[in-house]
């Protein structure tokens, strides 16, 4: 039996749900894997799907980290609001 590579068996992790640009996570300023929120991608928006950060789908695309950057500073004025 062949040894396996043990980095091949995680390579499907770079593609996930944390890294793609339709999800929005319930906490973008801690944001991590095992989070959840909401998929926004326009072809998945009415079925009003939850989804973790380790979740994949075949309609991933990476998010800038100018996205990233937006959605954290919207949560942090949101913060800010409340106090």
């Amino acid at each position: 039996m062949p040894i396996l590579d043990p980095m091949r068996l995680v390579t499907w992790q770079g593609e996930n749900c944390l890294s793609c640009k339709w999800f929005r996570p319930a906490d973008p300023i801690n944001a991590d894997i095992l989070s959840n929120g909401g998929c926004v991608h326009p072809r998945l928006l009415p079925f009003n799907l939850v989804v973790s950060g380790r979740d994949w789908c075949n309609l991933f695309e990476v998010v800038t980290q100018r996205q990233i950057d937006a959605l954290q500073e919207r949560a942090m004025k949101k913060e800010s609001e409340k106090s």
